[in-house]
């Protein structure tokens, strides 16, 4: 299908974006990298007013060190993160996990930041970031705001973002030397997570010092494991530690049941993933 008429704006500024926003009004839509966008606007499923395009801002693309933490543009592209040694170094949950993401022309497109601003609940890149306790931030008519991730995710497709504020950029504090898995569980290659589990861990002679576990689609929104977190840390780290955390991942859980899966089978796909997860991280 071709998509309903509407004006396109591609400001070379943040300003000139945010300026672009306001006039638009609420319906306006950005385009980032545009994989999950141009789907729904060829199908009519979105029909904005205006389409404002970001991608000649070159002051929301790059990664670049900020004392205890990395900060990553939000229209970094899936391919540049992977390669990038701050992300490889600092946050290496988020190379795991960018690394599953659809196949290599999509990686070259997407961003960062479109992935979070479009908050799919199957997406890949949300748990990492929630794992990671990234701080998102917003751009609008009002100045600048920082969001913490835990605060971002709203509901389905939903955020906190403004009508009027663009994401500009994602600071994560360095998680130097953590270990880190984001297991996956689709039944097509390359489609979206049915679960999946994203686990960093930082390891001191045998022992789990830290761990965050978070979960892809097991909710409306990205979820922390924090029973799995509590039964890790501060023991050795040994297969039967692990089996039994991994039996707490789907608590607090609020997983669908759709032509996919059922929610019970989300729930045992939770289990198992963070195992898998936890256990390759630690090298068990």
């Amino acid at each position: 299908m071709i998509p309903s008429t509407f004006d396109y704006v591609a400001p070379t500024t943040v300003e000139e974006a945010v300026a672009a926003l306001a006039e638009a009004g609420d319906d306006a839509k950005i385009l980032a990298g545009g994989q999950s966008l141009l789907p729904v606007l060829r199908l009519r499923l979105s029909s904005p007013s205006t389409l404002v395009d970001l991608g000649r801002i070159g002051e929301l693309r790059g990664v670049r060190e900020d004392g205890d933490s990395i900060v990553i543009g939000a229209m970094t592209t899936y391919y540049d993160m992977i390669r990038d040694p701050l992300v490889q170094e600092h946050a290496l949950l988020l190379v795991e996990a960018t690394r599953t993401v659809a196949d290599p022309q999509i990686r070259h497109r997407g961003t960062l930041g479109g992935a979070l601003a479009h908050a799919d609940p199957a997406g890949d890149l949300c748990a990492p970031a929630l794992a990671l306790d990234a701080t998102l931030t917003a751009v609008g008519t009002a100045g600048r705001r920082s969001i913490p991730v835990a605060d971002f995710f709203e509901g389905y497709y939903t955020t906190a973002l403004h009508p009027d504020e663009i994401l500009a950029d994602v600071r994560i504090p360095k998680h130097t030397g953590w270990e880190a898995r984001y297991e996956k569980f689709n039944t097509v290659a390359e489609a979206w997570s049915i679960v999946a589990v994203a686990a960093t861990i930082q390891v001191d002679g045998g022992t789990i010092r830290q761990a965050r576990v978070a979960l892809t689609n097991m909710g409306a929104v990205p979820v922390r494991a924090r029973g799995v977190e509590d039964a890790l840390v501060g023991k050795a780290a040994d297969p039967e530690l692990i089996r039994a955390a991994a039996e707490h991942a789907a608590e607090g859980t609020d997983p669908v049941t759709d032509g996919n899966a059922d929610a019970d089978y989300r729930s045992h796909l939770a289990r198992v993933l963070t195992r898998r997860a936890v256990a390759t991280a630690v090298g068990v």
